[in-house]
């Protein structure tokens, strides 16, 4: 996998504003911020107002709704205060799902390298708000591959204390798409105390690498594991055929049901388009942009499926 060079920009033109991320020396630490770039785009999204539908359904309605994020840094926020509440509940396996080239884009609207250099960004930016810097000692990061450590280590995480590890391992056979899978139970120490993992979608044998570390090193202990913009709609949505798949469709059965999906985007284009949004406790929320608003047209306490938000929910509303 070839990554881009760390220009550090967060969002792409089909953003209604962007970010660039630019590195700090502080003598022997490095950190890096995020500056917001206001351009016409940024004023309009800044001036959208968020319109909450009516309650229904068996959820807590004490629960108050988070509006759409206006930019990234208010969604880092978000994402951050929602894994807070979730870990203070006890969750132990989490999800964080957004896109990262544009808060109104879907997958496949950026370069597949860019986007993962903007998440490499992303977490970065996550972990310094999540974390208190005596925490990033215990902080294990999992990246897919050893050569994603190394430009990780390289540009963002420079001069960090954070773990950074990878998942998978180039072999002999790399150009036929065969990865040596790492042991977790070799990677793993005593003193970790979170576990981190980006974008684990570009082979499939990095989800159940994933799998092997919430087993071995994360049930029956007081560790928690986030994933970081893993796509996992491709296997919910049964993207990868089981036939083919047998071991990764199972984490629908195995995986995936034990998981809290705290913060989540995910962007339907069209004349009928609108959001799937979700920050924890909250419910899930489809959302319809109006000129300066955002409109809440339905919510329920459950993820429904992208293809029950797609035909049904917004064609309907």
């Amino acid at each position: 996998m070839v990554l881009m060079s760390p220009s550090f920009s967060i969002a792409t033109t089909v953003s209604p504003a962007y970010l660039t991320g630019t590195l700090v020396s502080n003598s022997k630490n490095v950190s890096c911020s995020l500056n917001w770039k206001n351009n016409d785009a940024t004023k309009t999204n800044r001036n959208l107002k968020f319109r909450v539908c009516s309650v229904s359904g068996g959820y807590n309605t004490s629960v108050e709704n988070v509006p759409f994020p206006r930019d990234y840094v208010e969604l880092i926020n978000q994402a951050k205060e929602a894994v807070e509440l979730a870990m203070k509940d006890e969750k132990q396996l989490m999800e964080i799902e957004f896109p990262t080239s544009g808060l109104a884009s879907v997958p496949g609207d950026g370069e597949g390298a860019t986007e993962m250099t903007e998440s490499i960004n992303m977490i970065r930016e996550f972990c310094d708000r999540l974390l208190p810097p005596e925490k990033a000692r215990t902080t294990r990061i999992f990246f897919p591959e050893a050569n994603e450590v190394k430009f990780a280590q390289k540009t963002v995480f420079g001069g960090t204390y954070f773990k950074l590890d990878y998942l998978t391992k180039p072999s002999l056979f790399e150009d036929f798409g065969f990865f040596e899978r790492v042991k977790m139970v070799d990677r793993v120490k005593s003193e970790d105390q979170l576990f981190l993992v980006g974008y684990p979608y570009f082979n499939v044998n990095e989800m159940l690498v994933v799998e092997e570390l919430y087993k071995e090193a994360v049930v029956n202990t007081d560790r928690k594991l986030i994933i970081f913009n893993g796509e996992l709609d491709r296997i919910r949505s049964g993207y990868y055929p089981k036939f083919f798949y047998p071991k990764l469709a199972a984490l629908t059965q195995t995986l995936l049901p034990k998981m809290e999906t705290v913060y989540y985007i995910h962007n339907f284009k069209g004349q009928k388009g609108g959001v799937l949004f979700r920050c924890y406790p909250g419910p899930w929320q489809v959302l319809r942009r109006t000129r300066n608003k955002y409109v809440c047209v339905h919510q329920q306490e459950s993820m429904p499926s992208l293809k029950e938000v797609a035909l049904d929910i917004l064609t309907s509303a």
